[in-house]
């Protein structure tokens, strides 16, 4: 690895720009003018934005593409190498560049650099990090502040998971699975909650709270939520929030109405009634979000209604709670949850929007082997809140197959807890499921970080015909619409 990544106009290769990681920064370096590529195995549509914004894109992950840089000018200059976690030591591309000599970089350190260079404000926290990061970007904007923002999501709002302002002001989501969080020194630095997540990194809570602990010394101001007891304990917080009647915190939401069509509640700085803030998104944790938001604007010196204004409107990232169809009187929703504690408060959400008398019915791909069997007993009970549940086989995330857990043993547990769950191994199995058994009036909800959303243009589809509408192109081409 090098000591620094060079921003003053050095090639810069990414190794698997299409991921939602990686595409971000590259925008942001191709927006600023600077000589970006990238390789991936195939086009997606976030290879071919940033293909639109100047960057050269190589569809094949090969020693092969490193060609490129010697058939450019005679001021030929080896490329700066990024690559993210999920990039083997065996990649072949890779290798070539480590026998030329090239300066080698994690994505990390692309972001460090950029967080380094502006007044930034790194989000945290093992949940909601993205929507956060999200709503605080979205709320400076919608303030005429015109921030350079970098999210682990896509936002409407600004047509990706990056975009880049003309003021001093950088919002970052800062990832903590791999560890590399703790090179990271933002100016405020936000926590949302923390928990033991990514076995495969971390063996211990310990270790957990020790990542975070060395993050926040690096920021000059921490905000967190008091409500997570880890954070309450554990952090050394300069601002705290809380949507907890009794828990004493700076920022503080009181008279609270959840319901259907999102929340609203009246907002307290420092004990003072700073006014009434009502959210499109819904569920106590987007409260919990907001709050983090709004204590980020305070700091920055926002007047409330201006912070409320932009907050009022926003309506999340894609795939957090997303809207991906209505038909046949079927609501379909997108949605990233893959842990047991975000599963938990989106059914909880999803209850909310439809009350008791439809059904929610949860369909989970779980994620990682590691990361099942560590949350195995806490899986089985996240699912109360729905009424029917459908398990696939476990997307491994390139993890090898040990034998050990499995998505049929994964309803087995669930089975103890809840009385109708049901074991469909495949996506087309699952897809086909759906198709006989959801009913007009039901709320299904796609679960998890991997491969499972694939499946929901071809089912909304189906409910499509069925309701005698021509059959249109395909969801999957078109914008989703985002639940508010």
């Amino acid at each position: 690895m090098g000591n620094s990544v060079d921003f003053s106009g050095r090639p810069i290769h990414f190794i698997g720009i299409g991921g939602i990681g990686m595409s971000g920064l590259a925008y942001v370096l191709t927006q600023r003018g600077l000589p970006v590529s990238g390789s991936d195995l195939k086009s997606n549509h976030m290879t071919e934005r940033l293909a639109a914004a100047g960057a050269h894109i190589f569809l094949q992950q090969d020693a092969s593409n490193l060609d490129f840089f010697d058939d450019r000018s005679s001021g030929h200059q080896t490329p700066q190498i990024i690559c993210s976690t999920a990039i083997g030591k065996n990649n072949s591309e890779l290798t070539a560049a480590l026998a030329q000599g090239c300066p080698i970089f994690h994505r990390s350190d692309v972001l460090a650099a950029m967080i380094a260079e502006y007044y930034s404000i790194g989000v945290a926290g093992t949940h909601g990090k993205t929507t956060t990061s999200s709503a605080i970007g979205y709320m400076l904007v919608a303030a005429g502040i015109d921030p350079t923002i970098v999210v682990g999501g896509e936002v409407t709002a600004w047509d990706g998971n990056a975009c880049v302002g003309k003021s001093e002001y950088f919002v970052a989501e800062v990832d903590e699975s791999d560890g590399s969080i703790v090179k990271h020194s933002p100016k405020i630095g936000v926590i949302t909650n923390i928990e033991l997540d990514h076995p495969d990194h971390y063996k211990s809570l310990d270790q957990v709270i020790d990542t975070f602990t060395t993050f926040t010394q690096q920021c000059q101001v921490t905000i967190g939520s008091v409500d997570c007891q880890i954070v309450r304990e554990r952090m050394n917080l300069t601002i705290s929030y809380s949507v907890e009647p009794d828990r004493l915190a700076d920022y503080t939401a009181r008279e609270i109405d959840y319901h259907p069509a999102g929340t609203s509640a009246q907002i307290y700085e420092y004990g003072k009634l700073l006014g009434t803030l009502k959210l499109g998104v819904l569920g106590k944790h987007n409260l919990s979000n907001a709050l983090a938001a709004i204590a980020v604007g305070r700091k920055l010196k926002l007047e409330f209604p201006a912070i409320a204004a932009g907050l009022a409107t926003f309506s999340g990232a894609k795939r957090r709670f997303e809207l991906r169809g209505h038909q046949n009187n079927i609501t379909f929703i997108d949605d990233y949850a893959h842990h047991p504690s975000e599963i938990l408060v989106t059914l909880s959400a999803a209850r909310l929007r439809v009350g008791a008398e439809r059904r929610v019915v949860a369909v989970f791909q779980p994620h990682r082997y590691t990361r099942t069997l560590e949350f195995l007993a806490e899986f089985a009970r996240s699912f109360k809140d729905a009424d029917l549940v459908v398990i696939t086989d476990i997307y491994s995330a390139g993890e090898a197959n040990t034998g050990i857990i499995s998505g049929e043993k994964v309803v087995a547990e669930i089975g103890k807890y809840h009385p109708n769950v049901c074991y469909q191994p495949t996506l087309n199995e699952v897809s086909e499921f759906l198709t006989q058994n959801l009913q007009p009036g039901d709320i299904c909800l796609f679960l998890g970080a991997g491969s499972l959303n694939q499946i929901i243009p071809d089912v909304v589809d189906f409910y499509r015909c069925s309701t005698g509408e021509p059959n249109r192109a395909n969801l999957s081409s078109k914008q989703p619409e985002t639940v508010v």
